[in-house]
């Protein structure tokens, strides 16, 4: 390419590749050798080819020559190179660069306040000092190139001779889009960001290297310091930029290193600084000192290979936290960050500092590689190039101090880091200060440190050799809740072990990020692959992960649908994972687009969480809330449960609900860590009678099924908040001189109120201490409306306990002290009597006004307040008060037409006229009553008026269906025989009959009246029956036929047009009767709710209106024929005639039976076997009006209502119709049809 040719290098598969011929053959039939590189000039560029670069998608070639021109080319399907544009690079093309800055972010931009002054201020669009495009003094003058991620813009790096040097942006087509503003010391290394918001150069300084970045249009847009290495300064003399694919680092080539930097919350760090090989300062030979070969792989973002002359180095990264423990009591959320040789660390329990700030920053000798921390949060290790650096972590209190620097464990000068043996991981080894460091080679090695036997002289690194290092992939501290000894390793295979010990978990393959616990002496192994399967030693948890954390209780998982989610540890087998779309449950939370986790603190229940921007967050997740509050519960904290109760708004009833019964054991307790009486008044008043265990708190710990929570119920708990208030109670009452207010608050909150009670304890206060009296009032009036309360005190009957509570309200003194100063003079009854009546306590009143014993004010106040009952009572020992009460009472009963009761109360008086008034009105149910006290009237009813009464119960009775009583009517008090039969007949009670025409010997009765009777209801019932037959035959059969045109043709069917019945209508394609095709959607989108079902011309306001909806009522109570109500009333027409004769079957039998008594075996062989035959169609009916029906039959089936938590509901006429849908949607219990038993004596059925 020097010469300016560009050529075409072809590979043949490599021998064993082919299958049958050893050559391969070109597209022109050349034989060449298998595995041999064919070589093909495709064309010569003049004068020469100063760089070239292909577009990510290989379809565009860009080309640099040694005449300043840029050259556009595209790839065709076949291969060939086809130029698209020549475009020259001069001069004139800097005239694109007059940019203007208006200063932003600058500090002549902010405000200086009031005290500024003039001439200090100056034009922020005028910088301080403008940059010429001073050249570098290690600029070589050479040209680079690279592409945006899409292809669809290139940045040509040039040098302008005579100039600058410039970044040129040209689109895919060859035209120049823009130019970048001068900037002095600028250098030929660049790289477009993939994302495309920033192209990244270089920019070397006198005293340090920047790398600077443009925006697209050519303005600079921020820039970072290299950290420079100390022990080779001239490794930096010439560098390249590579971005990976996704943008997420940046990779600085120097000559003998590459440093990997990655920028969050608008810093960047330096997070890895790989050895590549050693170059000669003192060479002169541009070949030894080049920079080695860079480049990132398309597919895997963090994978790259750098190559120098002599080697091949290939390693690939992952993103992942240095945190401390995280379970308790060593959570202090510690987390260090590597920014080169600073180490910047937080300890997020002490303080929530964001980054890049850091809680505490210190420096190690050497870049930094790895951080580990002892499984109990007292030591933290950094690894870097040179060595281990050992760092205690001590506390102040609960506070975390800065990290003091114990001992620096340099490596021998065979483990040194070097670019042929590189440290990868460090881990600690058991709770001593025992390291293990995993290098590199040719092979794996894992080298031990001892920090504690270093403190007594040995300071010597030691190889571990019962670990088969050939196949450690991966080390890892246990955590404190993992009860092993020794530091964990994963193998290429995903198999974990300790040491030289058989494997105690496994992972189905290796896993980069892991994290492990101990449960029930088993070790529960997570791991995270790099597409975001989640895994449980070999069980796949979750699919789309993209962070985890292990503590002592949970595993806590974040996916890319921006959930968190909380799994309860359990079995590998046995974790339940919770669903994404269960609203109401405590494991699952919301979070912020592509936040991760950083560290849990379950001690202070919260989460840090990491967006992607690089700013922290801190969630209080429910999950880890509610088992804080359990297991401080357990423990018996309540003070600390209390606290974070209130912090995090939770239902303080969990404080009680949890454990009832270790909470009334331990109430002294409870009160003495809450101490705030304050805070119990709190407690107090948020008590309800409900178990919130079993409701809003319900345990996620107990197996589900289908991994679905039940619906939350509302779990009573009846005297809960009396048990709980009783108990604290008794415990403050022995100390009522510190806690008066929570002693009223106690009372206050009882269920229902007791106010009495609180009310006494200001009461006694008032007698011992005013001022604490006047202290309890105003609290009491705080929790109980004053207008409420004011009643209550009056009526304690304590004027004085009344004024100071009145005192506290809002009341006007004009209104309550006249009408205190008034019952000040008078006697106590009558101010209780007063009290009572203002405070409408009538049943207390009429107590004080016995006492006071006026009988006739007695009587009035009685009757005013309707006081009749607890005036009977009370004078229930003093019969002739009681006598006048009991009028009284007769006669309200009687104006508020409670006869039958007004009647007894006259009929105990002996007032039997009014007694027999209120009988006869009360109707045909005291019949006997009113018999029995007309004949006990005196002087004596009037014979005639007596049997006229008779008749007239008589008449109503018989009206009323209850012939039995008509019969007893007419046969014992107007003596009418032939009357008594003719009722006992209408009633089919034969056998009645017959007894009286024998009792009163009437054999000419059995002709006229039994006779007559039973030749009446054979033909009343052989046509009730025949009409029972004929409309079974009519209505079942037409039941049977609506229904098959429904199945076959819902839609013509019930939109009322049978133009398309029959017809293939399409599924996606909604035809409405023409009828309502102006106005109304179709059947299965007008009766559903879905879109669209509101017609062109009309509106749901117009059909949803009172209106239309009772004309639809009257349709639908009419059943017409052909209108879409029709089978639901025919189905209530077929019930209520089966009812009937259902009913009618006693009334048969009765019948049969005196017809055969009174020789008439042929009309009773035929009702016998009509009834017979109607009952057998009534059984035949029921079987197919109700009886077992196919899925799709039926009003809609399930076809037009779907799902009942979707259901539209229709207003209107529509919504009429809507209803009786649903009502034939429920299943409906048939009607009970019995057997009816034929007359044996009658013979077999002909």
């Amino acid at each position: 390419m020097a010469g300016g040719d560009i050529v075409k290098v072809e590979q043949t598969a490599p021998h064993g590749h082919h299958d049958e011929h050893e050559y391969g053959h070109d597209d022109d039939g050349d034989d060449r050798v298998s595995g041999e590189a064919h070589v093909e000039i495709l064309g010569t560029i003049e004068p020469s080819i100063v760089a070239a670069r292909w577009s990510p998608n290989f379809q565009h070639l860009i080309i640099t020559t040694g005449d300043d021109n840029v050259v556009f080319m595209s790839r065709s399907s076949d291969g060939s190179l086809h130029p698209i544009a020549t475009t020259a690079m001069t001069a004139e093309d800097l005239n694109l660069s007059k940019h203007v800055s208006v200063g932003w972010g600058k500090k002549e931009t902010q405000f200086q306040g009031k005290g500024a002054k003039a001439k200090t201020l100056r034009d922020p669009t005028i910088p301080e000092k403008v940059d010429a495009g001073t050249l570098s003094s290690h600029d070589d003058g050479r040209c680079t190139i690279s592409w945006r991620g899409d292809g669809a813009y290139v940045a040509v790096n040039f040098f302008q001779p005579g100039l600058r040097r410039v970044i040129r942006v040209y689109n895919c087509e060859g035209v120049l889009e823009s130019v970048s503003e001068p900037v002095d010391g600028l250098e030929a290394g660049m790289g477009w960001r993939p994302e495309g918001n920033l192209i990244a150069g270089i920019q070397r300084l006198a005293d340090r290297i920047d790398v600077v970045f443009f925006e697209r249009n050519g303005l600079r847009h921020g820039q970072f310091t290299l950290q420079l290495p100390s022990d080779a300064p001239d490794a930096a003399d010439d560098l390249a930029l590579e971005w990976n694919p996704d943008s997420s680092v940046l990779a600085v080539v120097m000559k003998d290193r590459v440093q990997l930097w990655t920028t969050g919350n608008y810093h960047w760090y330096l997070k890895q600084e790989i050895l590549s090989g050693p170059y000669d300062s003192q060479s002169q030979s541009q070949e030894q000192n080049r920079l080695p070969l860079f480049t990132w792989d398309d597919e895997q973002p963090l994978l790259f290979a750098v190559s120098t002359a002599g080697r091949v180095l290939v390693n690939e990264y992952i993103h992942t936290i240095s945190r401390g423990p995280t379970s308790p009591p060593y959570d202090q959320g510690a987390v260090a960050v590597i920014d080169g040789r600073t180490i910047k660390f937080t300890p997020f329990g002490t303080a929530m500092v964001p980054p890049p700030m850091a809680w505490s920053e210190f420096e190690v000798m050497s870049p930094a590689i790895d951080i580990a921390f002892a499984n109990d949060g007292s030591a933290m290790a950094v690894l870097h190039q040179l060595g281990v650096s050992l760092y205690a972590l001590e506390l102040n209190g609960a506070r975390s101090c800065c990290p003091r620097l114990l001992e620096t464990a340099l490596f021998d000068e065979d483990d040194s880091c070097t670019h042929t043996a590189a440290s990868f991981q460090i881990s600690f080894v058991t709770r001593s200060r025992t390291v293990q460091v995993l290098q590199m080679d040719a092979v794996p090695k894992l080298i031990t440190y001892d920090f504690e036997a270093s403190a007594q002289g040995d300071k010597a690194w030691r190889e571990t050799l019962d670990v088969d290092v050939d196949l450690v992939a991966a080390i890892a501290s246990p955590d404190s809740s993992c009860e092993l000894d020794g530091p964990l390793t994963q193998d290429h295979r995903g198999r974990i072990t300790i040491g030289a010990h058989e494997s105690l978990a496994r992972f189905p393959r290796y896993l980069p990020q892991t994290g492990f616990v101990t449960y029930d002496g088993e070790l529960l192994a997570f791991g995270l692959s790099k597409a975001g399967h989640l895994y449980a030693n070999s069980r796949l948890l979750a699919k789309q992960v993209t962070s985890f954390v292990v503590t002592n209780s949970h595993l806590i998982f974040t996916n890319a649908k921006h959930l968190c989610k909380f799994v309860h540890l359990a079995g590998a087998e046995d974790l339940v994972v919770p669903q994404d779309d269960i609203d109401e449950d405590e494991r699952l939370r919301k979070i912020e687009t592509g936040g991760k986790i950083v560290t849990a603190m379950p001690t202070k229940m919260s989460l840090i969480l990491q967006m992607p921007r690089g700013n922290l967050e801190t969630i209080y997740p429910r999950a880890m809330v509610l088992a804080g509050i359990r297991r401080l519960i357990e423990q018996m904290e309540y003070g600390a449960a209390f606290l974070n109760c209130r912090a995090q708004r939770v239902d303080m009833n969990i404080l009680y609900d949890h454990r009832p019964e270790q909470f009334l054991v331990n109430v002294d307790l409870v009160l003495a860590q809450v101490k705030d009486p304050a805070h119990i008044d709190l407690f107090l008043s948020t008590l309800k009678n409900e178990d919130v265990t079993q409701t809003m708190y319900k345990d996620t710990t107990l197996p589900t099924t289908d991994n679905q929570l039940p619906e939350p119920t509302v779990v009573a708990k009846p005297g809960k908040i009396n048990t709980i208030c009783d108990a604290i109670l008794q415990r403050l009452r022995a100390k009522k001189e510190v806690n008066n207010q929570n002693i009223i608050t106690a009372h206050v909150c009882k269920s229902p109120p007791a106010l009495d009670d609180a009310l006494s304890v200001v009461a006694q206060l008032m007698q011992e201490d005013e001022s604490l009296a006047e202290r309890a009032v105003e609290h009491v009036c705080f929790l109980v409306d004053v207008n409420k309360l004011f009643d209550r005190a009056l009526g304690m009957y304590d004027l004085d306990l009344t004024l100071l509570v009145a005192q506290q309200s809002q009341r006007d003194p004009r209104e309550y002290l006249p009408f205190i100063q008034e019952l000040h003079k008078m006697s106590v009854l009558d101010r209780q009597f007063a009290i009572d009546d203002k405070l409408s306590n009538w049943e207390k009143a009429l107590d004080h006004l016995k006492v006071l014993d006026d009988f006739q004010v007695v009587q009035d106040y009685v009757v005013k307040h309707s006081l009749y009952q607890h005036a009977l009572h009370i004078y229930r020992r003093q019969e002739q008060e009681h006598s006048i009460l009991t009028g009284l009472y007769a006669a309200h009963l009687k104006s508020r037409s409670q006869f039958r009761e007004a009647g007894l109360a006259y009929e105990s008086l002996n007032n039997f006229a009014e007694a027999t008034d209120c009988y006869l009105k009360a109707g045909v149910a005291c019949w006997r009553e009113c018999l029995f006290t007309a004949q006990q009237q005196s002087p004596p009813m009037q014979a005639d008026k007596l049997d006229e009464l008779a008749s007239t119960l008589a008449d109503a009775l018989r009206e009323a269906k209850d012939y039995a009583a008509a019969a007893t009517i007419h046969m014992d008090h107007l003596h009418s025989v032939e009357t008594a039969i003719q009722c006992l007949c209408k009633g089919y009670l034969f056998a009645d009959a017959l007894r009286l025409v024998s009792l009163h010997k009437r054999p000419d009765l059995l002709e006229s009246g039994v006779d007559a009777g039973l030749a009446e209801a054979f033909s009343s019932s052989t046509e009730f029956l025949a009409d029972c037959k004929a409309q079974l035959k009519a209505q079942v059969p037409r039941i049977a036929e609506l229904r098959q045109k429904a199945r076959e043709d819902p839609l013509a069917f019930y939109e009322g047009d049978t133009r398309y019945a029959g017809m293939d209508i399409p599924d996606d394609v909604s035809v409405a009767a023409s009828s309502r095709m102006s106005t109304n959607a179709s059947l299965f989108t007008r009766y559903t709710g879905k879109e669209g079902s509101v017609g062109t011309l009309g509106s749901n306001v117009s059909h949803a209106t009172s209106k239309n909806r009772k004309r639809e009522e009257k349709k639908r109570a009419r059943g017409r024929k052909g209108t879409v109500y029709e089978e639901e009333y025919l189905v209530n027409s077929v019930r209520r005639l089966v009812e009937r004769v259902e009913s009618t079957q006693g009334e048969v039998e009765r019948l049969v039976f005196g017809l055969v008594r009174r020789n008439m075996a042929e009309r009773a062989r035929a009702i016998d076997d009509l009834m017979e035959q109607v009952v057998e169609g009534c059984k035949v009916a029921v079987g197919e009006v109700w009886g077992k029906r196919d899925e799709g039959e039926g009003v809609a089936a399930g076809g037009l209502v779907e799902d009942e938590r979707d259901v539209y509901k229709a207003g209107g006429g529509e919504g009429v119709f809507q209803e009786s849908l649903e009502a034939a949607r429920q299943k409906q219990e048939p009607p009970v049809v019995g057997t009816f038993k034929r007359l044996s004596l009658l013979g077999d059925k002909r």
